[in-house]
């Protein structure tokens, strides 16, 4: 980037960004490059809320958060973007992060998308034609890190993986072949392959019971570790120095301190997404009804419709065994017995106090209908 850009980009924020700029590795061509990139979230909860703020303070200078779920008392202990007015209101958390990140650098444009993220909405989410430069996995199932595994490798474009649970944090770079006609800081040549993608390591998601937060609780500082090693590679991909990009699955425990790495500098050439390039996640017309993390609810999206919310709440406020009735802009919350729905506009919903999908989905069809 020539000097004179570099400069009328720093001038106004040189002292804001001066400690970073004075990093050797940042530099004042590196901050200047942080200004015009763009890096994209999935997942707001304890790893994505920790992401969006290390990036936004940083400089990073437009970020799209994508998140399905509402911010809930039980989040406020390691999810670092929101605070109990945002639990009591129930906020979506794409909105929640957006409205604080405007708060301490109101320089970052933040786009906000209240949806989970599915075959059907991800080209218009996460397009390279949107100028996005990285995605950010933070997201807690495998459904969509697999779809969004496909979605990078048919575009040429990297990902971070992340994932924390217990005291037991763990990110890896994947980063795929580039492809003709869409620009990426990745360059294409000899000097610089490609790495494993997420099948090339684990060709089929896991089976059998999986540790979450809701089983195994999480540790803050877990969080954090996890959301740290993942930014700073992101930094390093953002300021131009893809070389310096880490070529393992690295992972920590915090509590025993226990760390292992594994080497993922060689995708597997048999690998079906980026060998044979089979993108079947992508292809999906549906996806499973998911069990969240850190709570006991499961999550109605298979309904991509939109909803009235004054019609619904009418309809919902004449029936007798229906409590605690709100609703704002972003969505609709009812109580009926233990359990509680949560509607958003696009016809998705959380069903809290019940993992079973069967009861989930009558309740479901009983007051949002079919």
């Amino acid at each position: 980037m020539p000097e004179t850009a570099i400069s009328a980009l720093l001038s106004p924020l040189a002292d804001r960004y001066s400690r970073q700029i004075l990093f050797p590795g940042i530099g004042a061509d590196g901050q200047a490059h942080l200004a015009t990139a763009h890096a994209a979230i999935i997942g707001c909860g304890a790893t994505g809320a920790a992401a969006a703020a290390l990036l936004a303070r940083a400089g990073v200078g437009t970020l799209t958060l994508i998140d399905r779920d509402f911010v809930e008392p039980s989040n406020l202990q390691r999810q670092i973007l929101f605070d109990e007015a945002d639990a009591l209101e129930g906020l979506p958390k794409a909105e929640a992060a957006r409205r604080h990140i405007a708060l301490f650098n109101a320089g970052v444009t933040v786009r906000a998308h209240i949806a989970d993220l599915v075959p059907a909405n991800i080209e218009d989410v996460l397009s390279p034609a949107n100028g996005i430069d990285v995605y950010l996995d933070c997201t807690d199932n495998f459904e969509t890190r697999y779809l969004l595994n496909d979605y990078a490798v048919q575009q040429g474009k990297p990902w971070i993986y992340a994932a924390a649970v217990g005291a037991y944090a763990a990110t890896m770079n994947i980063l795929p072949r580039t492809v003709e006609g869409i620009e990426t800081k990745l360059p294409s040549t000899p000097a610089y392959e490609p790495t494993a993608c997420l099948a090339c390591l684990f060709p089929k998601p896991p089976t059998g019971p999986v540790e979450t937060c809701d089983t195994s609780g999480i540790l803050s500082t877990a969080v954090n570790l996890a959301a740290s090693l993942q930014v700073t590679e992101a930094l390093k991909l953002l300021t131009r120095q893809p070389n310096l990009l880490r070529r393992s699955l690295i992972s920590f425990d915090l509590w025993t301190g226990d760390r292992s790495e594994i080497n993922t500098s060689r995708p597997d050439p048999d690998c079906p997404v980026c060998g044979r390039r089979e993108f079947t996640h992508l292809a999906g017309t549906g996806r499973p009804h998911i069990t969240l993390c850190g709570r006991n609810s499961v999550q109605i999206h298979e309904h991509q419709r939109p909803v009235d919310f004054i019609a619904m709440r009418a309809r919902l406020a004449r029936h007798p065994d229906i409590e605690d009735l709100r609703s704002n802009d972003l969505l609709l919350r009812f109580r009926r017995g233990p359990h509680t729905l949560t509607l958003f506009p696009d016809g998705r919903a959380v069903i809290q106090g019940t993992t079973d999908i069967i009861q989930a989905r009558t309740l479901y069809a009983r007051f949002i209908g079919s």
